[in-house]
Formats: C-alpha cells, sequence, structure tokens
C-alpha cells in the first residue's frame, strides 16, 4: 500500500495554489499536433518551458499546499474507517436515492428520426472502420506482425497520442451494439478486443497501448509527452464498455491487468519521490482517469481501484471549486471536465458531501459565465475569462469533446437532483452541440470546433471537417461515442414500491420498462415554424405479467415552453398542466392502448451573450425552443430589433410551401454543368456546386409569380409565359435585377412596386430545345437574361437585346434549364429584418458549408 500519510492527505484536504497545478502554458491538442511536426528549436523551448511548473525541491512544492498537518490521531482515526471499508467489502454506494440509469439495449431510437438517421449514420462509419488498421500501432508496440497499413492522422505510428481513437471505438462499438444490436458490429467489435489482448499477452506486464511504456518514463519524469495517461483512459473506458455493454468478460481480465501495472508505476513514483511530485505531474491532461477507475472500483470492490481514482482526482482544481471560486478561466477545458465527472462518480461511491458541491458549482458557473448559447464551452481549448465571451467569437470555439463531457456532468446533476435546469441544459447542448457536428448523413465527417464568428462556417476554420481515415482528433472520438449512446438520456428510472420513469428528452423511441412492466412508445411530429408547437404521443402497452402493477410517468414540461396554450391529455381526457420548468406526473396501472399526449408552444425568444461589459449588452442568439438559430450570413450581423416589440414582429416563419418554389436554372457548355448564382450581389454562371454549401444557396433562387404561387415545384411548361421574380434563397426581400442592355445582372436591397427592372416574363427556349424557357425583361421587351462565356468556372451575365437575327450563339446562351432548387429551407426556417438585409434563421444543427451567424447585433 502507499501508506496512511498518503491515504489520509487524499481525504482530509485538498491541494490549493495560484494555479501552480494547471496545464495553462501546456498546448492544446492542435499546437501539439502542429508541436510534432515542427522543426522550430526556439518554439520548442518556449513551449518546453511552459510546460511544467516545476519548483526547486519538494519542499518548496509541499510549502504551497494549504493542507492539515498529518497528526497521530488523524492517522489513527484514518487507519480504523479503512479497516471498516476493508471488512465490510466495499465503500457505501449512495445512489440508492438517484434516478436510475435505463439500458440502451432497452431503448430504440426512431430510425426515420433526427436522432435515428445520426445513429445510423454514425453505425455506418463504425462498420467501415478495418480492424487491422485500428490495431496497428498496438501490434508494433507488442512486437506482433502488422498486416495492413496504419491509419493517419492522431492515429499515425509517430503521433504519441495514437491508440486513443482505439479506446474511443471500443466504447462507441459497445454503446452502438446495445442501442441496435447490429451482429456485424459485435464481431468487429470482438475482434478489436481480442486483438488487443493478444498484444497484452505478448507484452506480458499488463501493460497495453499503441505506444511504449518510455512514454510514461517521461511523463513520470516531467518531460515533454503528449498525455499517455489520455490515451490510457480511453482504453480502459473501451475495455470497460465492452464488458459492461457487451458482457465481454474477456475485456474486465484486461482492465484489471492493466490497472496493477499503472498502480505499481504510481506507486513507484510516489516512493520514490513523493505524492506531491505526483500530482505534479498531472499538470499533464489525465482524461477521466479516476472516473473509470471509480467505475471499475464499482464492479470490483477492490480498494486499489478505489485509491488509485483518488490518485487521479487531482484535488488542486478540485479544491478551487470546493472553495467555491469561479477561478476557471485559462485551464484547459477538457483536461478539467473528465476530473469533475470522476468526483461526481466520488460523491455516489463515498457520499461525501464536498463532491456533490463541487459537481453543482462547477455546472453553475460554466452555465452562468463560460458557455454560449449553444451549450457548448471553451476557446481554442481553453476558458476564457469569465463573462467576457463577446470576445471570443471566433473558428476555433465549442471543442465537440467539451460539450461531450459537459453533457456527463449534468446527466450526474439531474440523476441526483431531478432539477429540470439540467435536463434542459442536456437538451440544448445534445441538440445544437452534437447533433450539428457530423456532417450531414456523410459517415465519418465531422468537426473539431463549432465556429461561433459572424459569418462563420463549420467548413472554414483550421480544422474544418475532418475525412473518414486521416483524422482521429480528439473530437472524431468523442462525437463516435455520442452518436451511439443518443437514447442514454431520454428516460431514467426511479425505483420503489411504485416505480416513476422520468422522460426529459422528446425524441421518437421506443423504451422496454421492465420494472415498470409496459412498453412505451414515444412519437415527436417535427417540429417545424409555421406551427409553432411541439406535440408529441406516449402510447403505453403493459406487459401480461402487468397485471395490478401501479406506476408513474413523469413527462418533462420544459422552461422554454409557456403554460398559456400548453395542452396535455390522457386518452383524450384534457390534463391540467403545472408550470414549465416541472414535471406533469401520471400515477396509473396501465392498459393497452393508453395514451398521453402533450401539445406545447414553442416560440422565439433571444439570449444574450455572457458578458457583462455595457457595450456588449447588444450582442444576441435567437432561439426557437431548444434550437438555436443561425444566419445565413457573409459580412452583415446586424438584426433590427423594435423597442418592445415581440420577436414575432421581426422574425417571421417561412411557409410550409416555400420549398415547392424553390428552382435553379442550369446551362450545359462543352461538357460541363453551370447554374446562374448569386455571387456576392453579383449573378453569375458557375459550376454546378455540391448541396450544403455556400455556392449551392447562392445558385437556388424562389420564384415569386406576380399573380399566384405555385402549387407544386414549377416545371418548364407550367410556368411558360408567367411574369416572375427571382428572390436569392439567402438574401431574403431581395431581387434579381436588371440596369438595362449590356449591364450585369445584380442582386436589389430593396423592391417597390412599379419597379419592372426585377419582374421578367418566362418564354419559351429560344434555342428551341425540349424543357428549356429564357427570362425576358418585362420592362424592356426583346431582352433577355444572357450567361457571358468565361472560363471554365464560369462567366457573367447580363441582360442583352436581341438584333432579330438567329444568332445560335445568342439564343444558348440565353436559354436555360429549370430545376428544383440545390438548397432547401429546413423546416424551422424564419426571415429576420436586418439592418441593412434579411437574413434566413435555420437551426445550427442543419448547416454544413455555409456562411453563418450565431450572434446578432442588435442595437439600433
Amino acid at each position: 500500500m502507499f501508506g496512511g500519510f498518503v491515504v489520509f492527505s487524499l481525504f482530509s484536504g485538498f491541494v490549493l495554489s495560484d494555479k501552480v497545478c494547471t496545464n495553462s502554458g501546456v498546448l492544446s491538442h492542435t499546437s501539439r499536433y502542429e508541436f510534432l511536426y515542427s522543426k522550430n528549436e526556439s518554439w520548442e523551448k518556449q513551449n518546453l518551458a511552459h510546460l511544467h511548473l516545476i519548483p526547486s525541491d519538494d519542499h518548496t512544492w509541499s510549502s504551497l499546499i494549504p493542507r492539515k498537518m498529518l497528526r497521530e490521531e488523524d492517522e489513527i482515526s484514518w487507519n480504523i474507517l479503512y479497516r471498516k471499508m476493508k471488512s465490510s467489502g466495499g465503500v457505501r454506494w449512495v445512489g440508492d436515492g438517484f434516478l436510475k440509469e435505463v439500458s440502451l439495449h432497452d431503448v430504440r431510437l426512431d430510425p426515420d428520426s433526427v436522432h435515428g438517421l445520426a445513429q445510423q449514420t454514425n453505425l455506418e462509419y463504425l462498420l467501415m472502420l478495418d480492424v487491422d488498421r485500428l490495431v496497428w500501432s498496438f501490434r508494433k508496440t507488442a512486437g506482433l506482425e502488422t498486416p495492413g497499413e496504419p491509419y493517419g492522422g492522431w492515429e499515425a505510428p509517430n503521433v504519441e497520442l495514437r491508440g486513443h481513437f482505439v479506446g474511443h471505438y471500443l466504447s462507441a462499438t459497445a454503446q452502438m451494439w446495445a442501442s441496435t444490436h447490429n451482429a456485424d458490429l459485435r464481431e468487429k467489435m470482438s475482434s478489436v478486443v481480442s486483438a488487443l489482448s493478444d498484444c497484452q499477452s505478448k507484452i506480458g506486464t499488463g501493460y497495453l497501448s499503441a505506444f511504449p511504456s518510455e512514454l510514461f518514463d517521461r511523463f513520470e519524469a516531467l518531460e515533454e509527452v503528449w498525455a499517455p495517461y489520455y490515451t490510457i483512459h480511453k482504453i480502459l473506458a473501451g475495455l470497460l464498455d465492452q464488458y459492461t455493454f457487451a458482457g465481454n468478460a474477456q475485456a474486465l481480465n484486461m482492465i484489471t491487468w492493466m490497472v496493477d501495472y499503472f498502480y505499481n508505476r504510481v506507486q513507484n513514483v510516489i516512493s520514490k519521490y513523493t505524492i506531491e511530485r505526483h500530482w505534479l505531474s498531472l499538470n499533464e491532461e489525465t482524461g477521466g482517469m479516476n472516473d473509470v477507475l471509480y467505475k471499475l472500483h464499482i464492479i470490483t470492490g477492490n480498494h486499489k481501484h478505489l485509491l488509485l481514482a483518488h490518485l487521479f482526482d487531482k484535488p488542486c482544481f478540485l479544491g478551487l471549486l470546493a472553495m467555491k471560486a469561479d477561478d476557471i478561466s485559462g485551464f484547459h477545458s477538457n483536461t478539467h471536465i473528465p476530473i469533475v465527472i470522476g468526483s461526481q462518480l466520488r460523491y455516489e461511491i463515498t457520499g461525501d458531501p464536498l463532491y456533490k458541491e463541487i459537481g453543482t458549482f462547477f455546472m453553475d458557473i460554466v452555465n452562468s459565465s463560460h458557455s454560449y448559447a449553444t451549450g457548448g464551452t471553451s476557446v481554442g481549448e481553453f476558458w476564457s475569462d469569465p463573462k467576457r465571451l463577446a470576445s471570443t467569437l471566433e473558428t476555433e470555439n465549442e471543442e465537440s469533446c467539451t460539450t461531450y463531457n459537459m453533457l456527463k456532468v449534468s446527466r450526474h446533476l439531474f440523476r441526483w437532483t431531478k432539477e429540470m435546469a439540467y435536463a434542459d441544459y442536456y437538451e440544448r447542448a445534445l441538440t445544437n452541440g452534437v447533433l450539428g457536428i457530423q456532417r450531414g448523413r456523410e459517415p465519418g465527417v465531422m468537426i473539431y470546433m463549432l465556429p461561433l464568428r459572424a459569418g462563420g462556417s463549420k467548413a472554414r476554420g483550421y480544422h474544418g471537417w475532418g475525412t473518414k481515415f486521416d483524422s482521429f482528433w480528439c473530437c472524431y472520438g468523442t462525437g463516435i461515442e455520442s452518436f451511439s449512446k443518443l437514447g442514454d438520456s431520454i428516460y431514467f428510472e426511479e425505483e420503489g414500491k411504485d416505480p416513476g420513469l422520468y422522460i426529459i428528452q422528446y425524441i421518437s423511441s421506443t423504451f422496454d420498462w421492465r420494472s415498470g412492466q409496459v412498453v412505451l412508445n414515444q412519437r415527436v411530429e417535427p417540429v417545424v415554424s409555421w406551427d409553432q408547437r411541439l406535440r408529441l404521443t406516449v402510447t403505453i402497452s403493459p406487459k401480461r405479467q402487468n397485471e395490478g402493477i401501479s406506476s408513474t410517468l413523469k413527462l418533462r414540461i420544459p422552461l422554454w415552453t409557456y403554460s398559456s396554450g400548453s395542452k396535455a391529455s390522457f386518452n383524450n381526457e384534457e390534463l391540467s398542466l403545472p408550470a414549465p420548468g416541472n414535471f406533469l406526473s401520471i400515477t396509473k396501472s396501465w392498459s393497452s392502448g393508453d395514451e398521453i399526449s402533450l401539445d406545447l408552444p414553442v416560440r422565439l425568444r433571444s439570449e444574450a451573450i455572457k458578458d457583462d461589459r455595457p457595450e456588449y449588452a447588444s450582442i444576441q442568439a435567437f432561439l426557437y425552443g431548444p434550437y438555436v438559430l443561425a444566419g445565413l450570413s457573409t459580412g452583415d450581423w446586424d438584426i433590427k430589433i423594435e423597442q418592445n416589440a415581440p420577436l414575432s414582429d421581426c422574425i417571421t416563419p417561412v411557409p410550409a410551401d416555400y420549398n415547392s418554389h424553390l428552382i435553379t436554372l442550369v446551362q450545359e457548355f462543352e461538357s460541363s454543368v453551370f447554374v446562374l448564382t448569386n455571387s456576392d450581389r453579383l449573378i453569375k454562371m458557375e459550376k454546378f456546386p455540391e448541396p450544403g454549401t455556400d455556392a449551392a444557396l447562392g445558385a437556388t433562387f424562389r420564384l415569386i409569380m406576380k399573380n399566384s404561387e405555385p402549387k407544386t415545384s414549377p416545371a418548364a411548361k407550367d410556368v411558360i409565359g408567367k411574369t416572375v421574380m427571382l428572390e436569392p434563397f439567402d438574401f431574403p426581400g431581395t431581387f434579381l435585377l436588371h440596369r438595362g442592355d449590356g449591364e450585369s445582372l445584380e442582386v436589389s436591397d430593396s423592391f417597390t412596386d412599379g419597379t419592372q427592372s426585377s419582374v421578367f416574363r418566362l418564354v419559351t427556349g429560344l434555342d428551341g430545345e425540349n424543357g428549356t424557357l429564357s427570362l425576358e425583361s418585362e420592362s424592356e421587351r426583346g431582352c433577355f437574361v444572357h450567361s457571358e462565356p468565361g472560363n471554365d468556372s464560369g462567366g457573367s451575365v447580363k441582360l442583352k437585346c436581341s438584333s432579330g437575327s438567329s444568332d445560335y450563339g445568342f439564343q444558348q446562351a440565353t436559354s436555360f434549364k429549370l430545376q428544383d432548387g440545390i438548397s432547401k429551407y429546413h423546416p424551422i426556417s424564419f426571415v429576420a429584418k436586418g439592418v441593412r438585409r434579411n437574413f434566413l434563421l435555420a437551426p445550427l444543427l442543419s448547416l454544413r458549408d455555409e456562411s453563418y451567424t450565431v450572434y446578432f447585433n442588435t442595437s439600433m
């Protein structure tokens, strides 16, 4: 053992200092990767100088730690406590009063829902990855044959973090298998565990990693190294998930052998130096080592696992939180959030209320001072100054890993307290900070950061979109986990004589509630902008053995809805609803076909950025229920909000049928396809763009007929002879216009009745080809929209008048094919009045490569 002194110090106090115990000087993951390939020696010296704060000797370090001196009677008391722990077979578990997690095996997402499609996209990616390539570096380290080729990016053989993604893969596949029971996935994940077991056996010490143990020698010597315990945590967590979700006993044996190895390593450091020296080494990112070790202790009851978990608690950081100091600015966010998660589990195991206070206070300060409207936190991977977020909006905001981990923090807190604020936070962060990191339905394409600067884009930043086989960032690892466990926080169970079930997320799904002896089917109608309601139905089907069993369903009434207009019913009989922020509670002995319906108003609201400087009071984000709305934007982000006017006066829904009005005008030229495009207010012909891009937005127009709106997608034959205007998709309220013969077409800032330069008559294509049309100016008859020849990327577009001759080139250049618009309005889409132009608002999660703005200036 480490001895009474060491163990006592873990329980008796915290290490407190002026951030002596922090890695705020350590490089971010991004900089680490750059540093790996950099040959800049001066940069290396500069950064190594800040890697650790190493005092001249252990005595100096210890003098910075205000803690109780160890007295003899304290040591005796501790030893008595420890003997009681040993004789009882484990530490008292205090979680009996907490809500219980339900098994992913019992939850199935609706495959057609947003969440179901995201899960399926992730499943396809997990199945796409190759076992030999995943374990290549593990086999290399163990001295085994290495068939195939290693993956690239952060899993490349020369990257010190290699192996971390494999740990995430083990967790993700275990959770995904529990969520889907996909047989191919089970076979693949079992193969990875088996291959890793071979590596561990070959090494023979319990050590298992994709890199050699020399990295830990450097870690313990306080030398430059890229977070080896971070990677070990991922491997341990992945193996534990394989045991927990998939029942793989081999994985549990591998974990305990690994932990024995690292227990001995930590023991050697403390024996050779001091415990303070061990804590000093924790100035490196160690992931959630404490968390996974607490989980392992719950399974094994082994006090060695409990003690090692304590030793990774990083007491200096938890001490700041215990003192309730909002002093986290400058800390690397995703180094420290997992430590808090581990401390939350320490509370659940030991019952020490201090750790409950730590978790609660941490969530409070992050939410009140350090989080964006999306629920995300961090800039450039670090926390900034509290309530100064207006100065942080850039491309490197909201590291995806931080959102993944903050969801865990809030999940623990909700299970303890049943407080609505934590459930609402979970919904907000999941909706805006997780669902939007996938690039649509493209497996294996995800983002690292969520840009929040005005005119930002997920595609354009330091990282942009990742690639399937050559990224493997930390956020790829947490990403594949997030989309594998989307069903884990919809339902929570309250055990007791009359069991209860909390439904806190409205996600279309089916849940087999075993203790309640019923199957619940939750169906949520997609939220839309033109019918501002959330409608859901829960249908209950009792099992045969259910007779006489009474249970309670508790449905969340979110804080973002309103009492006025809210409705609930049970079997079509109206129920009385509590105020938002409470649960609708229904206790029944359920009968087959029982049905609960909720109908909740969803309204627009604004939310100021967390910045207490008066000059930034006008910086606002706009939300619709839990959805953060982003305005499609290129260089303009001022929204016009009339004082005391409701938001509905300046932000109006896009009507349901507008998608049927969207068109793209196409020409083919020398085997290339070009489209009429709004390019920075000028109309050009450009190459056919990829959907989900700025170029696709610019190539989409709303066809507005002067006398009537089209009822369905307009076909060329149906619009011939009609007079129309063309509104750019992403510039609502503006129109394509001309300024006379030979002048370039452009986009107007406004349109007033009587101005004819924006009105065109659609006529049969001058080229005589089937299905083409031409656009003739209503004000200058005989003049047509004409594509000027350009280079391979396209050319300009002008109004050109016919000379009356049969010039075939002129006929071709004025003839277009009419297609459905490349872009579509999201069902939650609004038009907001801007100071200089209007904005199209859509949920942030729906955007891919488009330029957008989340925070708008609303000052007049």
